[in-house]
């Protein structure tokens, strides 16, 4: 019993954690200079992303390539640039945030 609380106990804390250190990466990776969680400021908010983007089954693909890459006329007429400081597995990491976003 106490070991199962335990595995519980700390699984709860890494998946905190995680949530954490995206939201790191995303401040560190320049994201936040243009996004927020909740609020639109130069591009739309995260959570507005998730939503626009829930249930398709290519949104993670999709997104990791215009982060990467930069895009244009999803969200208006400001551009997306694009973000070479932003490995492939660093996009993935934070798309998948981004995604998870409500």
């Amino acid at each position: 019993m106490k070991r199962s609380m335990m595995l519980c106990m700390l699984a709860t804390a890494l998946a905190s954690t995680s949530a954490m250190a995206n939201a790191d990466l995303a401040k560190a990776k320049n994201c936040m200079a243009c996004h927020a969680v909740a609020n639109k400021l130069v591009g739309p908010a995260f959570k507005d992303v998730a939503a626009k983007y829930a249930g398709q089954k290519d949104a993670e693909d999709k997104l990791v390539t215009k982060v990467m890459k930069g895009g244009s006329g999803a969200w208006g007429a400001v551009p997306m640039p694009a973000n070479p400081q932003v490995n492939e597995a660093e996009a993935r990491t934070l798309v998948k945030w981004v995604l998870s976003q409500k």
